[in-house]
């Protein structure tokens, strides 16, 4: 199947979801919904098979009843450990696949890392790809452009405090997540760079040509969702707010998904839950050596995955990168 008759030869493209009833099986259902572009063949669940999907005539299968190869574009959603088995599955079916579990960012079955504002050339046509990590996906957008810019003193660490709601632990009951052990309350965890995302977050800063340290301390916010990331940035001479504004300005200028705030101003989870976006902010530090705070704020469930993983989609096969994310 060549990706681009698919897309052209047809109005809409035949989509299935594997992993539909988590957080972001859900989200990725309502945004093929109104998208111009998507049809949805399938969704499964295991847990909900034979249930009808909310809001739509269709009722979840089973993954082992789905046809991979009656769908165009295959959505992998499971648990990491598993996803990346069914979206090699999917591939080798003939289908276009992205996945949004971990299995497959460091290349797994020559899948491609899909983050477009950084390596779109890369997901352009491309068969197979891994969508990357919510908190990634923020951290890697709020550093790119000080680390091209060489501006970035690796002699110290970055310092990257993020907190996500507590949809970014997937939908599977957890006693650390019923609403009395989280509410009025906050906590670190995976702390000491022990988190699954940091060792995603050094290959990634490597490959940008800044292999610099860092400390990734992620929290638990008592919200459903959203994630905000503040990072102090070391650097070799110290750069005021407005310029710092400047810089990411033109280093995202062609960006539809990334805001750049204007100096004096940081952003909040309310500004972008919702969205496919990624806010970034900046605030002097009066400290030396010279440091920048960065504040980046992301929904977890849409730019942190679904959405991005349409985005994705939309590269992959040659439509407008906002298509069906944009009104």
């Amino acid at each position: 199947m060549n990706i681009y008759s698919v897309a052209m030869g047809k109005r809409e493209v035949g989509v299935g979801v594997i992993g539909a009833s988590g957080y972001s099986g859900q989200e990725l259902l309502a945004l093929i919904g109104r998208h111009p572009r998507m049809r949805l063949v399938f969704a499964t669940s295991e847990s909900e098979a034979g249930e009808r999907i909310p809001g739509r005539s269709e009722r979840y299968i089973s993954v082992q009843d789905a046809r991979l190869g009656d769908a165009d574009l295959i959505f992998c959603s499971l648990p990491t450990d598993v996803s990346g088995e069914w979206s090699l599955r999917a591939s080798s079916a003939g289908a276009v696949v992205v996945d949004l579990s971990s299995d497959l960012r460091s290349g797994v079955g020559g899948a491609v890392y899909g983050l477009p504002e950084l390596w779109r050339d890369e997901i352009r046509g491309a068969r197979l790809v891994a969508n990357p990590g919510c908190y990634p996906t923020g951290v890697l957008l709020a550093l790119a452009p000080a680390i091209r810019a060489g501006i970035v003193d690796t002699s110290r660490p970055v310092v990257i405090d993020a907190a996500s709601g507590v949809t970014g632990a997937g939908r599977s009951p957890k006693r650390a997540l019923l609403f009395g052990e989280v509410a009025e309350d906050y906590r670190a965890y995976g702390v000491g760079n022990r988190h699954r995302h940091v060792p995603e977050i050094a290959r990634s800063l490597a490959r940008l040509g800044g292999a610099c340290p860092f400390i990734f301390t992620p929290h638990l916010l008592p919200v459903r969702r959203g994630i905000l990331e503040t990072i102090h940035l070391p650097l070799t001479s110290h750069l005021g707010v407005g310029d710092a504004v400047g810089l990411w300005t033109e280093a995202y200028a062609s960006e539809p998904f990334i805001e750049v705030l204007e100096a004096g101003e940081l952003p909040s989870l309310r500004g972008v839950v919702g969205r496919n976006a990624v806010a970034l902010g900046f605030s002097d530090v009066e400290v030396e050596p010279p440091t920048l705070l960065v504040v980046a704020t992301l929904d977890n469930l849409v730019k942190g995955a679904a959405g991005q993983a349409v985005q994705n989609a939309n590269l992959i096969f040659g439509w407008r990168e906002t298509e069906g994310l944009i009104a």
